[in-house]
């Protein structure tokens, strides 16, 4: 798993739970909006990146309505 890999997971968990926190639900009622059951949310809580691709996590976000992007940017040659 690379770094920036791992920058996009651990991003896309802390969105997860943002939206977790922000609509007070329990891990149980995120299960259910995200379709998943309630041990993957606990794992998602936990912070546990190695257990999710990036795909699955865009996917349950999108799956609540929320819109994900991605920008890319040069990286300066430091010669």
């Amino acid at each position: 798993m690379t770094p920036a890999n791992l920058r996009i997971r651990a991003d896309l968990m802390r969105q997860i739970r943002d939206y977790i926190g922000l609509s007070e639900l329990t891990q149980q009622q995120a299960a259910q909006q995200f379709g998943v059951p309630q041990p993957r949310i606990s794992e998602i809580v936990q912070g546990k990146c190695e257990l999710f691709t990036v795909d699955k996590l865009v996917n349950l976000l999108e799956r609540v309505g929320q819109h994900v992007e991605i920008n890319c940017k040069q990286v300066e040659n430091k010669s």
